[in-house]
């Protein structure tokens, strides 16, 4: 079972892509999670919201993703948590 972590994946890059939104440069494919790389990351994210460098290299390590996606997934957490508050 594979998820992003979000409740509704749209097709909403493909829209813009073809609307002419990206101007000829392919966006990334989004990032499907695991449910278990999900769990771990929101455990460790009540723990702490920031993560140095050296954290994320770890937590980048025992997930198999990379750095650039656990910050993402951080920055995207953090401003989920400033919505709800």
């Amino acid at each position: 079972d594979e998820s992003s972590g979000y409740e509704s994946e749209s097709a909403g890059g493909e829209r813009a892509a073809a609307a002419g939104g990206t101007r000829g440069r392919q966006r990334r494919a989004r990032t499907a999670f695991t449910s278990e790389q999900v769990c771990r990351l929101e455990k460790t994210f009540q723990r702490q919201k920031y993560l140095g460098a050296s954290e994320r290299r770890k937590l980048a390590a025992a997930l198999q993703l990379s750095e650039m996606q656990i910050k993402t997934w951080f920055q995207n957490r953090r401003m989920k948590l400033k919505r709800q508050i």
